[in-house]
């Protein structure tokens, strides 16, 4: 028997008509160089496979443990289904969105992801410019190669500030103030880090995050001259390899030399207490990441932050976590109208996002399909992921009736009942 899916209704998400006249919309749109090449994100993920060294492409690719999140987290986008809506006119369709008080092209930002310069040389530069282009807000991570100070460069786009807080909470300030003096709007505290996840595949590629050469990693990246000389010669041709743009000077190690780890950094003791700190610092909104219980937003909602992101950080992290389409009814439940609910985890699809949104999510991160794109063309790869993905919603939006992004809600949605 079907049934349709429980979830309280979205509620309103204001839509811009238009950008004011001296600031035209950007919009994510195919780059003709690759459209016939690559027609979706899983192609844009097979070139990037063809590209990388094995190490570096399965760091960014592949999850924890088992591998039961990564793979459930796409499972749960198809266990639910779409609903045709039919006689409505769709011609007048719009994904523009308005969040915390800025425009955005469309209802996603590109996610932290720390290994974009391996994917690319500068790649987070390459990244920060896709998305201005394309008009939806780029997020730094903290263990990027290029510094919060270059991403700033980028003209136009809207940047936020990904932050793994340090046991040494001066050390992690520091660089709070740091984003927030170079403009970044939003600060990203990532909560479901507290200890290093067991990623077995690494081990066995001899890959570590900054990566140590050894006899698996040589030989490896021997395989792909290409990655060779489109990403270590510029590297090495312009100052050598790269740094871990914002770890302390006596920590964050040359890419190619890890001692100790810089994960080592990361405290095991962040709690709702830094918060406040936080928030003395930063004015902007503050996002937390990694969200699964109800009382968790609750208690942020106590402390005065803006929203959260449901997320099992793509399946990296703890395995056989909830997905966050699962959970993200219940979590926009307990949000109501006082906190910002973004989601994350293995969209691939526009029609994911369309998914995410029917369920309460205003926004969704999306990580490795942009990192893929990266990995294939730079600048214009990302570019194309982003409207490959926005090509893909805007069709899901005319299939089920939906002109704007305000239309969107669990009307769309049906699935087996349980």
């Amino acid at each position: 028997m079907n049934a349709p899916v429980a979830g309280s209704p979205v509620a309103p998400n204001p839509v811009e008509a238009s950008w004011p006249a001296n600031a035209p919309i950007p919009s994510p749109k195919l780059v003709p160089a690759l459209a016939d090449k690559y027609i979706n994100i899983e192609d844009l993920r097979l070139g990037a496979r063809r590209r990388m060294p094995r190490g570096v492409f399965e760091f960014i690719d592949r999850g924890s443990e088992d591998e039961a999140t990564l793979k459930d987290n796409r499972a749960s986008f198809h266990r639910i289904k779409l609903r045709n809506r039919v006689l409505v006119d769709v011609s007048r369709r719009s994904q523009q969105i308005t969040l915390f008080g800025k425009p955005m092209s469309m209802p996603l930002a590109i996610a932290p992801t720390g290994a974009a310069g391996l994917a690319c040389y500068e790649g987070e530069l390459e990244l920060a410019r896709a998305a201005a282009r394309s008009g939806v807000p780029f997020t730094l991570a903290t263990p990027s190669l290029t510094a919060i100070e270059r991403i700033a460069t980028v003209e136009e786009g809207r940047k936020w500030f990904q932050l793994y807080m340090w046991r040494d909470r001066e050390l992690s300030h520091a660089l709070v103030r740091r984003a927030r003096d170079a403009g970044f709007e939003t600060l990203i505290l990532t909560g479901d880090t507290a200890v290093p996840p067991i990623r077995e595949y690494n081990k066995r590629n001899g890959f570590n995050s900054p990566f140590t050469f050894n006899p698996a990693i040589v030989a490896d990246v021997a395989m792909s001259p290409g990655w060779m000389w489109r990403v270590l010669r510029p590297y090495l041709q312009n100052g050598g390899m790269p740094k871990q743009a914002h770890y302390p000077n006596d920590s964050k190690g040359v890419q190619v030399r890890m001692v100790g780890g810089a994960e080592t950094l990361r405290g095991d003791n962040l709690s709702w207490d830094d918060i406040a700190r936080l928030r003395d610092i930063w004015k902007g909104p503050i996002l937390v990441k990694g969200v699964h219980q109800p009382d968790d937003v609750e208690r942020g909602i106590r402390e005065g932050i803006e929203g959260v992101i449901v997320s099992n950080h793509g399946g990296r992290n703890l395995d056989t976590a909830v997905s966050s389409l699962d959970v993200l009814p219940e979590i926009v439940a307990a949000a109501g109208d006082k906190l910002v609910v973004i989601a994350d985890s293995g969209v691939r699809r526009g029609g994911d996002i369309l998914k995410l949104l029917a369920l309460g999510a205003k926004a969704v991160l999306s990580g490795r399909p942009t990192l893929y794109g990266t990995a294939v063309a730079g600048e214009d790869g990302a570019a194309h992921a982003l409207g490959l993905l926005k090509r893909e919603l805007d069709t899901a939006m005319a299939y089920t009736g939906c002109c704007a992004i305000n239309d969107i809600s669990p009307r769309v949605l049906w699935r087996e009942a349980s």
